[in-house]
């Protein structure tokens, strides 16, 4: 048994996950222990693909609702295609808008205009936050349906 299960501790040490995030994971049906040794939880060793797997999603911008829904009952991974191209596209949104903030900041240093609110490319930027334009949260793509 103790070759093909790990403890909480040990999928710890090898994930990298803390023992707090594998409990909170487990309450959210992300991974399933698979019983007890004394008063630690046990773990088949799949779970660090699992956890890999997540953490993956994580670094994508997925929810753990959103990454719940990407594991089959049976635990295997069941990814939605449209899902992936939908974040694929909102981190081109995301990444469009960070370039423009980054080549505007970066000119609003160098800029040789008196005071930054003398700078027209500065006062651009300071409009299109006033106008919502950058800065303020995107409302959520709609669901697809599963």
């Amino acid at each position: 048994m103790a070759a093909q299960h790990l403890d909480i501790a040990q999928v710890a040490q090898q994930s990298g996950v803390p023992a707090s995030t594998l409990r909170f994971y487990e309450e959210k049906g992300l991974v399933a222990s698979t019983g007890r040794r004394g008063l630690r939880r046990l773990f088949d060793g799949g779970v660090l693909e699992r956890l890999a797997l997540i953490a993956v999603g994580r670094a994508a911008g997925f929810s753990l609702d959103e990454i719940a829904r990407m594991f089959a009952p049976g635990g295997g991974p069941r990814i939605d295609r449209r899902m992936l191209a939908a974040k694929a596209e909102e981190l081109d949104r995301t990444i469009r808008k960070l370039s423009a903030m980054r080549d505007g900041l970066r000119h609003a240093a160098a800029c040789p205009a008196p005071s930054h609110m003398e700078c027209p490319t500065f006062r651009r930027i300071v409009r299109a936050a006033a106008s919502g334009a950058i800065g303020a949260r995107e409302k959520k793509a709609p669901r697809l349906p599963r």
